[in-house]
């Protein structure tokens, strides 16, 4: 159910879907949906948001989880902006951060928890590196690792502007570059 509600929102958006929709998507009945969110469309955004932060996180393992080297890195960035290319508009973070976050109180602090294990994973690597002596101990793996995750969410909304990923590379590239300096 929770699947196909943040299907129907990433398609239409959090406005134009109601409860119904998702019953009509997911082929549930109301007394199911209910029985699971007693709260209603609200608790059901939650738990889509929930769901959306995870997939974020799960589509660039084992990836992520795995930034000890300078082709490790690569893998990652062109797993992101290959995950970015595939999904076009439909993008669960967007979903995340605007659609559900605008509407539901608590999705605020799921999209936090997002970016902070985002940024802790991706500062992980930037310290792996630095116990390799491949990236200087002088760069701080916190810093280095907000501005690569901001890079991305600013290459991401250029890219649901325009349909352009070349700010999304960039961002990427640029943030690694940096890294190796």
């Amino acid at each position: 159910m929770i699947e196909g509600a943040a299907a129907e929102i990433r398609s239409r958006g959090v406005a134009h879907v109601t409860l119904e929709d998702v019953m009509v998507a997911t082929r549930t009945s109301k007394s199911q949906v209910f029985h699971y969110f007693p709260g209603g469309k609200e608790q059901l955004l939650l738990a889509v948001a929930e769901f959306e932060s995870q997939t974020v996180i799960d589509d660039q393992r084992p990836h992520l989880d795995q930034l000890v080297s300078w082709p490790a890195w690569q893998r990652w960035r062109n797993v992101v902006v290959e995950r970015y290319h595939k999904q076009g508009q439909n993008c669960p973070i967007t979903v995340l951060m605007s659609e559900i976050g605008r509407t539901t109180p608590g999705a605020q602090a799921v999209t936090a928890r997002l970016l902070d294990r985002w940024r802790g994973a991706i500062a992980a690597g930037v310290k792996a590196m630095q116990d390799q002596g491949e990236i200087a101990i002088e760069v701080d793996p916190e810093r280095s690792a907000a501005a690569l995750l901001a890079g991305i969410q600013g290459g991401v909304g250029v890219m649901l502007a325009t349909g352009d990923l070349s700010y999304l590379e960039a961002a990427l590239d640029e943030g690694i570059a940096a890294l190796r300096r």
